[in-house]
């Protein structure tokens, strides 16, 4: 399966379930990397606009590049209101956008899916001189909590590729070497409250869970409930998260 079409049939689970981004967040910007209310932004693989709302709403300009036709018009749906806010179809390697036109380049929950020497050039060639990357993650916990242990069992269990996709084995070393820059990283922590309707949706969001014709769907939504009845309090689960934002200086 094409990377861009991997999330093709779970939009609107992605769009409601998936977390968002703490408004700590941009700190790390605004104080490292020069972002201003005037900065030029690059969203690049923005999907349905989660990660473009914090920097729209500090006031950038934001170009989202997204290959995904239906994620792209989810951005577009749910930024409509930004009138600085573009969405692009482009890719990583091809975006489209003009070069040394951009203050900051940011890849939310993404950057797995591209990391490879012709992103890395692509960033060079938009970003104007003495540019921000910054990588962004939702990291989920795996053992803070008995639900969050037994919510990676089932995942490790059921996930179709999810070892292979998993995003959290990116290190610092890593991007120093595929960068060629030194690579810092911020910390901030997120949070989840669900219902079991929620929780179903935020697993059913990631693109290695099966489909609904697959065979294992059932047992593992009912797994799901079993989990989900065991921990929750008073109707309720929570997922907790360390948002990481990685980042250089080109």
């Amino acid at each position: 399966m094409k990377t861009s079409d991997r999330f093709s049939n779970r939009v609107e689970n992605y769009i409601k379930y998936r977390p968002r981004y703490p408004e700590t967040m941009l700190e790390v910007f605004r104080q490292d990397m020069r972002l201003k209310p005037s900065s030029v932004v690059a969203d690049i693989g923005c999907g349905p606009g989660q990660s473009s709302q914090p920097f729209l709403e500090y006031g950038c300009r934001v170009f989202g590049v997204e290959p995904n036709k239906l994620m792209r018009r989810a951005a577009e749906d749910l930024l409509s209101e930004y009138r600085r806010f573009s969405a692009t179809d482009g890719n990583a390697h091809e975006t489209g956008l003009e070069e040394s036109s951009i203050d900051v380049v940011i890849a939310a929950q993404a950057f797995h899916w591209f990391s490879d020497d012709r992103t890395v050039e692509e960033f060079g060639r938009i970003l104007k001189p003495k540019g921000y990357a910054a990588l962004i993650w939702n990291e989920r916990k795996l053992d803070e909590t008995p639900f969050l242990r037994d919510y990676e069992s089932l995942l490790l269990e059921y996930g179709t590729d999810y070892e292979s996709v998993r995003h959290d084995v990116i290190s610092v070393a890593e991007l120093k070497g595929m960068f060629g820059r030194d690579v810092r990283v911020a910390t901030y922590q997120n949070v989840q409250t669900f219902d079991f309707e929620g929780v179903k949706g935020r697993l059913l969001s990631s693109s290695y869970t099966p489909a609904e014709d697959d065979p294992s769907f059932e047992p593992m939504l009912s797994k799901l409930r079993s989990v989900f009845a065991e921990h929750n309090e008073n109707g309720r689960i929570q997922i907790l998260y360390d948002t990481n934002v990685f980042y250089l200086q080109y």
